[in-house]
């Protein structure tokens, strides 16, 4: 039996960019409609945020001097076009998938509701969030979070391009500590800029733990999910 059923999968938008580091890359996207596929075929009811920083982040509006509401509007439209990316190479998998957007954007996509997104993940689909909160100044963290304790999933995990969750950057610093389990309060106290905190105090609130581990690792995010394999960090209740 896996050791979590009904999972929320938060992906960086920079990691559909591939090679490119900018833009959607359909091999690379290819390649995460297989895995994706691999965990829902086993089972798992599966939900995804997809961020939208290989398109733009609002938050470098400051250094424009541009108005940071207006470009996260932007950056919500670009985390909608990440997961139609997505669906497309599940359809072309025939695996079902939906599109759940925060604003209205019909009809590229249907508006979010809590009740649509448990019928279709009760019914196999994987169903990606698009849009983020639907709202500015929040990240698409935050609205992982907030969509895992609206549907009272199981557990978030957190894909990212490191194995878990460091101290400092690994990839500057090759002597950065390793944490191998967090406390909300020590994610947070830390602050360790791995999920923003807001994020973090969500999952607090509603005791849904947090999963940090590196997708590009082939299997090993599929065996997390499925095995509850020792693999990555985990960030679980104080």
């Amino acid at each position: 039996m896996p050791k979590y059923k009904r999972v929320l999968l938060k992906l960086s938008g920079e990691l559909l960019a591939g090679e490119k580091h900018i833009g959607i890359d359909f091999g690379t996207v290819r390649d995460f409609a297989v895995k994706l596929a691999e965990i829902r075929n086993a089972g798992i009811e599966l939900s995804l945020v997809i961020g939208g920083g290989n398109m733009i982040r609002g938050r470098d509006s400051e250094d424009y001097g541009l108005d940071r509401v207006s470009l996260d509007g932007i950056g919500m439209l670009g985390t909608v076009m990440n997961a139609l990316a997505v669906k497309t190479a599940l359809d072309s998998l025939n695996v079902p998938a939906k599109v759940l957007s925060a604003v209205s954007i019909s009809p590229i996509a249907e508006l979010y509701s809590r009740e649509r997104a448990r019928e279709y993940m009760k019914a196999g689909n994987i169903v990606m969030f698009g849009a983020g909160t639907g709202h500015p100044f929040f990240s698409t963290d935050t609205a992982a979070a907030l969509r895992a304790s609206e549907l009272g999933l199981d557990c978030v995990i957190k894909g990212t391009k490191v194995d878990g969750i460091y101290d400092r950057d690994p990839m500057k610093f090759p002597d950065a500590k390793f944490f191998p389990e967090l406390t909300y309060s020590e994610a947070i106290s830390r602050n360790l800029n791995v999920m923003d905190m807001a994020a973090f105090a969500l999952c607090r609130e509603n005791k849904i733990p947090v999963w940090v581990i590196d997708v590009q690792t082939s299997g090993a995010w599929v065996k997390n999910i499925i095995e509850g394999a020792d693999v990555g960090t985990i960030v679980k209740e104080d």
